[in-house]
């Protein structure tokens, strides 16, 4: 797990889209990443130090922690059941699990039977329905890594791959009504680290490529209302999906394709990994992680 450099804060940061507002609700010299939305509008979730926490989405709240027994692992990889029960999660031993939100045990929901060949689970979508998670499956060949998008039934254990590992992917996030999954990926004829933003049908068929520019898209957030998408940009030639670096949230209009820039920050990993709109669709969180003028003038700042 990474940490902030000395002089460095994490910010819990909520946009407005009603307003063009951001308000900074929490401040912290921890690391604290990838904040979710509960279902009733009330609190935001993240990660910290392999462990989840709940924080009012009102300004002046203070985190409580939510008991994963056993898994102190957790990373920024983490969904919400659309029960508002139950939040399912990303641990570094690999595995998928789900957790009460109340807190409690957690459950594997993922299989085991390719766990020889070093596989790795790295959820970010849950059906509308909750019958199905999207995930990331991570195999290292030798020096190579190949990534390849899953689907989870959970009723059934079936696990189908909707890509070819011909390509990095990243970031299935399913729509607001189960239509399409929208996902970040490196085209096959594009640059090394030329992701972009594309979008597919749950059987991984009609691929559309919705971004199309210099910069590097990560992470599409569809809202709840399928208006709106947000994602992470990057400067282009970046290659993954770097902590520190000079970022923007840029919002495209699903109807429109039209794109705004609406914040730009020192962040990146952890800033906004997963879903992490408002219910009532006019709201999103992320982090930021600013550095002190002493920080980013050492060497290797930013």
């Amino acid at each position: 797990m990474r940490s902030l450099d000395p002089n460095q804060m994490s910010e819990l940061v909520i946009y407005d889209l009603t307003t063009d507002a951001v308000s900074v609700i929490f401040q912290t010299d921890a690391l604290i990443e990838a904040p979710n939305w509960s279902l009733d509008g009330e609190s935001l979730i993240y990660n910290q130090d392999g462990h989840l926490f709940r924080i009012s989405a009102a300004q002046g709240g203070r985190p409580s922690i939510i008991a994963s027994t056993p898994l102190r692992d957790l990373n920024n990889d983490h969904v919400l059941d659309p029960n508002g029960q139950d939040i399912y999660v990303s641990s570094n031993d690999g595995h998928l699990y789900r957790v009460p939100l109340a807190g409690g045990a957690a459950v594997r929901v993922s299989n085991t039977d390719r766990d020889s060949e070093g596989f790795r689970h790295y959820l970010h979508g849950v059906s509308p329905d909750g019958r199905m998670l999207a995930y990331v499956g991570l195999v290292r060949r030798g020096e190579q890594v190949e990534t390849r998008l899953y689907t989870l039934d959970l009723e059934t254990g079936e696990t189908r791959c909707l890509t070819d590992g011909a390509y990095p992917v990243d970031g299935p996030e399913y729509a607001h009504d189960g239509a399409y999954i929208y996902y970040n990926a490196e085209y096959a004829d594009g640059p090394k680290g030329g992701a972009q933003v594309f979008r597919m049908r749950p059987d991984g068929t009609q691929v559309t490529q919705l971004t199309q520019d210099d910069r590097v898209n990560w992470f599409p957030h569809l809202s709840p209302d399928g208006t709106w998408l947000c994602y992470l940009s990057y400067p282009a030639g970046t290659l993954g999906h770097p902590a520190d670096r000079d970022v923007t949230i840029n919002l495209m209009s699903l109807d429109s394709g039209a794109i705004k820039v609406l914040d730009r920050f020192n962040g990146g990993q952890g800033s906004i990994n997963v879903n992490s709109w408002s219910p009532c669709a006019t709201k999103f969180a992320y982090v930021r992680y600013p550095k002190s003028a002493a920080t980013e003038n050492t060497p290797g700042g930013v």
